[in-house]
C-alpha cells in the first residue's frame, strides 16, 4: 500500500527574495549550462547553487560543491530566507500549461504534494518505468549527504477512475505560493492542513500502486539514503519517507511528449545506404522538407502521428532533402530481434527503435546507449533538425509519445523502458516546498 503522510515544508519567504520566480528551478537534471547561469544571476538565493552548483577547478575533499551547497542551505535557514510552515500539510499543485506544438492548448494539471513512505521496488507497491543510469544517483546522493534534504519533486501516478482524490483538493482561497516559469506555466500551490481532509486523502491512497513518472534517479538514491541509515543503525525515521508529487493517471491535464533522438559519431553513415537497409523491414516514404515553409516541422510531425494510429511508425530526418517517413511492414519479420521481449514492448515504438534501428542499422548497441556515446535528446523537431543541418548530428530520429497506457501497463508488469521514453509535461519546479530531514 501507498503510505502518504503530511509534513512541513520548508519554503521560501517572499519578504526576503521577492519575487518567486527568480529563485525557483527547473528540475537538476533539465538545468542546462545557459539555464545555470542565468539561475545564478537571478537572485544571489536561487536554488540553483544549492542543487545544481557550480564545481571549481581546486575543488578538494574539504571544499567541493556537495559542503557548499550545504553551507549555503544551512545559512539561508538561519537567515531566515527558507522558513518552516507552522503546521504539517499536505498541498494541493496545480499547472496550468499550454501544449508544446499545439497552439491555444490549454490544460490544468491537478496533484498535490506529501511524503511517501519508502518501498523497494520488490514490495511492488512503487513501480519504475524507465532504467536509470548510476552517475546521476551517486550525484544526487551525495548531495542528500551532505544537506539531509529533498528539494526536486518526484512525480508520481495513481490510479483513481472516480476522481476521488481530486475531489479533496478542491481550491480554498488564494494559493499559498503561484510562480509563472520560463516556458510560461502557472504553478499553484494550495496548503490543505485540515485534519478531516488530510486524513481522507491519506486513506483514499492506502491502497494505490505508484508508478514513477519522472524522478527515478531521485527515488533510487532516497532508498540508498535510507539503506545507509539503516545499515549505521542510525535511528531517523525520516530517512524512510521521500517528497512526491501525486498525480492521478486518468486526468485530462497529463501530456507525454516525445523525446527525439539525434545520433552522431558515426563512424561510417550514408542517407541512402541508411534507407535500404530500413526498407528490410520497414516501408520508406522520402517526403521533402520544405524548408521555406517555417512549420514544415510540425507539419510532418502531425503526419507521423495519423501514420502511427495504425502501426508503429518513426521520422528520420538528415539534413536538407533528406526526410523519410519510416512504418513497420506486417511482413517484416521482426520476430527475432523482439523474441525476448514480453507482449506489452513488442508494440512499443520506443522499444522499436533501439531494437530495430539503433542496433542493427546503425550499431548503437546497449552499452553505448547507456553511456550516451552517440545520442543526444531533444523534445523539439525544430532544434533537433538544427542541430543535423549544423553538422552537429547526422540523423535525427522522431517518435511519437508513449502512451500513459503503455507506461502504466509495462510499470506495473515489472517492465521498464529505455531511458528517455516519455517526457511529461510540465516539468514539476523545484523550490515551492523542500523536505527538511533536520525540521
Amino acid at each position: 500500500m501507498a503510505e502518504i503522510r503530511p509534513f512541513r515544508a520548508l519554503r521560501y519567504d517572499p519578504s526576503q527574495v521577492g519575487e518567486l520566480s527568480s529563485v525557483v528551478t527547473q528540475p537538476y537534471d533539465k538545468i542546462s549550462a545557459e539555464m545555470q547561469a542565468r539561475y545564478y544571476a537571478s537572485s544571489p538565493y536561487n536554488l540553483v547553487r544549492v542543487i545544481r552548483g557550480r564545481i571549481h577547478a581546486g575543488d578538494s575533499a574539504q571544499d567541493n560543491v556537495y559542503l557548499r551547497a550545504a553551507r549555503c542551505f544551512r545559512e539561508w535557514i538561519e537567515q531566515r530566507v527558507l522558513i518552516s510552515d507552522s503546521e504539517a500539510a499536505i498541498y494541493a499543485y496545480d499547472q496550468a500549461y499550454e501544449v508544446p506544438g499545439r497552439p491555444g492548448c490549454q490544460k490544468v494539471r491537478r496533484g498535490f504534494i506529501a511524503l511517501c513512505r519508502l518501498e523497494d521496488y520488490a514490495a511492488q507497491v512503487i513501480h519504475p518505468h524507465e532504467e536509470t543510469l548510476s552517475a546521476p544517483k551517486t550525484d544526487r546522493l551525495e548531495l542528500l549527504k551532505a544537506t539531509r534534504a529533498h528539494f526536486g519533486q518526484i512525480f508520481a501516478l495513481y490510479s483513481d477512475p472516480a476522481g476521488l482524490v481530486e475531489s479533496l483538493l478542491a481550491e480554498q482561497g488564494p494559493p499559498w505560493e503561484q510562480v509563472t516559469d520560463e516556458y510560461r506555466t502557472l504553478h499553484s500551490v494550495w496548503r490543505i492542513s485540515e485534519t478531516p481532509v488530510v486524513q481522507q486523502i491519506v486513506a483514499a491512497m492506502l491502497d494505490k500502486k505508484l508508478v514513477i513518472a519522472d524522478g527515478h534517479h531521485r527515488y533510487e538514491t532516497a532508498l540508498a539514503y535510507r539503506d545507509s541509515c539503516r545499515s549505521r543503525r542510525v535511528g531517523d525515521p525520516r530517512a524512510d519517507y521521500v517528497m512526491m508529487t501525486f498525480v492521478r493517471m486518468e486526468s485530462d491535464g497529463l501530456t507525454i511528449l516525445p523525446t527525439h533522438r539525434l545520433v552522431h559519431g558515426l563512424p561510417h553513415f550514408g542517407w541512402h545506404e541508411f534507407l535500404n537497409a530500413a526498407r528490410s523491414i520497414f516501408d520508406a516514404e522520402e517526403i521533402p522538407d520544405h524548408p521555406e515553409d517555417q512549420n514544415w516541422t510540425g507539419r510532418f510531425l502531425e503526419r507521423l502521428a495519423r501514420a502511427g494510429r495504425d502501426r508503429p511508425a518513426f521520422g528520420a530526418y538528415a539534413g536538407r532533402g533528406k526526410l523519410a517517413l519510416l512504418r513497420l511492414r506486417s511482413d517484416g519479420h521482426v520476430d527475432g530481434a523482439l523474441s525476448d521481449l514480453p507482449a506489452t514492448l513488442r508494440r512499443l515504438d520506443v522499444v522499436l527503435l533501439h531494437r530495430l534501428i539503433l542496433e542493427p542499422l546503425l550499431g548503437i548497441d546497449r552499452q553505448a546507449v547507456r553511456e550516451e556515446r552517440n545520442l543526444t535528446y531533444h523534445r523539439e523537431f525544430r532544434a533537433a533538425a538544427d542541430g543535423v543541418v549544423s553538422g552537429e548530428a547526422q540523423l535525427c530520429l522522431l517518435l511519437n509519445p508513449t502512451p500513459v497506457e503503455a507506461v502504466r501497463d509495462n510499470a506495473l508488469a515489472g517492465q521498464t523502458l529505455p531511458q528517455k521514453s516519455t517526457d511529461f509535461y510540465p516539468k514539476l519546479l523545484t523550490g515551492l516546498a523542500i523536505y527538511w530531514l533536520d525540521l
